[in-house]
């Protein structure tokens, strides 16, 4: 026989003294001294009595104790244990409160291993860093759509494009992240958000290079012997980005050999191992040219301290009045075996440092093309030192 319901009424339990009173349908309150109490469902699920609260009194009128009580006796009905459910969805919810803040900085410390340099420099977290977590890192994960999305990259989306899409391509990683860790994200949000933004104007510009034919008539104009134009003549002779040259420290040259280290490497990702650079006559020259300036170890110094900047090259070339950065030299030996050599693709983006052919073709072939590439680098570095026979180019 079904238990009579609403027995109970907002006056009665108003003036109900200190006790346990029944409004039917197993809802109680639990009245205390100073007129105040809590609301109780008691409820039988699996032939076990479960006893749930349901909120303070006066807090939670009659009224409301009642609907909530409805709701649970439901899911009891069903064979649903009240008490588990409500501790579900408290989980779930306290679960999809984490904040963008807090997914993108765990995002980035699981990725830092595979990063360079194990992502110290930053370079992978700052585009959400200055552009994505100071308008969203403070929304819960599972709220953020497309609209905010849009929203928070259309200032920069056409004017910064390739800045916007580092942005989007991190943000994407972060929400795959989130769904890793089990939050309710929109996987699509991201690819939704291009779609309302547009195809952007701006069109990635590569680094301005010499043409290799130019490239001789430069290198021989390098002929002051300052720390700048060696560490410019090294760049070119080794065709690498000048990290790994401005860094070049003693200690790594063996012979005719310089073994770079791993972490000064950018490109060879799915490697950790260091990188071997065959040295020819006129790079070895170089070098000893520069070794009156090293201090520390360091072969190119600054001026007060650490090494030489990368725009201090940048704006050596400036003055010359180009509009070609030092990295375009790799571009130029690049074409250079291309066009005038019949190098092997994988010897030639060997020379770049390159990570050339897949995971499986890698873990076959264990060779750098150390001797393929001495012959090649020596080749080059001839072809840099010839004496110009005509005016290739006006500095």
């Amino acid at each position: 026989m079904p238990r009579p319901l609403n027995k109970l009424s907002a006056q009665t339990v108003k003036a109900a003294k200190a006790g346990k009173h029944s409004d039917g349908g197993g809802l109680w309150i639990f009245k205390n001294d100073d007129n105040g109490g809590k609301w109780v469902l008691r409820v039988h699920v699996h032939g076990r009595r479960r006893e749930m609260g349901l909120g303070g009194y006066p807090a939670v009128s009659l009224k409301e104790a009642r609907i909530e009580a409805e709701k649970w006796r439901g899911m009891a009905r069903k064979g649903q244990d009240p008490i588990k459910l409500r501790q579900k969805k408290a989980r779930d919810a306290a679960r999809n409160l984490h904040l963008l803040n807090d997914v993108a900085l765990d995002a980035y410390e699981s990725r830092k291993a595979e990063l360079k340099g194990d992502g110290k420099a930053g370079r992978w977290y700052s585009p959400l860093e200055l552009h994505v977590l100071p308008k969203l890192g403070k929304v819960p994960v599972s709220e953020i759509d497309q609209r905010d999305i849009r929203d928070t990259l259309a200032p920069i989306w056409h004017e910064k494009a390739e800045t916007a899409r580092k942005a989007m391509n991190r943000l994407g990683i972060c929400l795959r992240h989130a769904a890793a860790l089990g939050l309710d994200v929109d996987l699509q949000a991201t690819e939704k958000a291009k779609a309302l933004l547009g195809q952007q104007r701006h069109q990635t510009q590569n680094t301005p290079a010499l043409h290799w034919h130019d490239v001789p008539a430069f290198y021989q104009s390098l002929h002051e012997g300052t720390v700048t134009e060696l560490a410019l003549r090294l760049l070119i002779l080794t065709a690498l980005r000048s990290k790994p040259v401005r860094f070049l420290h003693l200690d790594q040259i063996e012979g005719d050999t310089w073994t770079v280290p791993a972490e000064f490497m950018k490109g060879r990702k799915g490697t950790t191992t260091d990188f071997r650079v065959p040295l020819s006559t006129e790079a070895q020259a170089v070098i000893e040219q520069a070794k009156p300036f090293a201090r520390d170890g360091l072969l190119f110094p600054g001026l007060k301290r650490g090494v030489i900047s990368d725009a201090t090259m940048s704006r050596y070339m400036d003055r010359r009045e180009m509009k070609e950065r030092p990295h375009g030299f790799r571009s130029s030996f690049r074409d250079w075996v291309a066009e005038a050599t019949n190098t092997p693709h994988e010897v030639a983006e060997t020379c770049l440092g390159h990570v050339a052919g897949g995971k499986v073709e890698r873990a076959y072939r264990r060779t750098d093309f150390l001797e393929q590439r001495r012959v090649l680098m020596e080749r080059w570095a001839n072809a840099v030192t010839v004496a110009c026979t005509e005016k290739v180019v006006a500095f």
